[in-house]
């Protein structure tokens, strides 16, 4: 029988809360978007002022972070290098932009953060925000 640690929808909704109070105190729109080991949506936000797009970027973000256990910027750069077109992946949720991160706890990645609608190293910033924010209540 296998075992495993998920996110509760508290823990989801702690990421979300930690980056929109960062959003608003920057006065910025983006999409925060929080998913299970999966890649499925557990919690999101939309803030004013966000871009439409970025609803689904910030859900694929953290779809490909999860799914493929490492920061959704990591996997866009390994696929560019070695010319291996992102389609390759057999899932059009997959994207390359930066901006999704494996939530990792007890050394198992139990889910991700996806953050669209700023620049590529703010939304980065912003998901590691998150991340941290959860990290601190272990």
């Amino acid at each position: 029988m296998l075992k495993s640690d998920n996110l509760s929808h508290a823990d989801a909704a702690g990421v979300v809360s930690a980056v929109r109070r960062e959003l608003e105190r920057l006065g910025k729109g983006a999409a925060v978007a929080v998913v299970d080991a999966h890649g499925e949506l557990l919690a999101f936000l939309r803030t004013d002022g966000c871009k439409l797009p970025s609803i689904t970027i910030a859900v694929n973000k953290a779809f490909t972070a999860a799914r493929e256990r490492l920061a959704s910027g990591e996997v866009g750069a390994a696929s560019r290098s070695q010319g291996f077109p992102m389609t390759n992946f057999g899932d059009p949720r997959y994207t390359a932009w930066g901006g999704g991160l494996p939530i990792v706890y007890r050394g198992e990645v139990v889910g991700a953060v996806g953050v669209s609608g700023l620049s590529e190293e703010e939304d980065i910033a912003l998901a590691r925000l998150g991340v941290k924010a959860l990290s601190r209540g272990w």
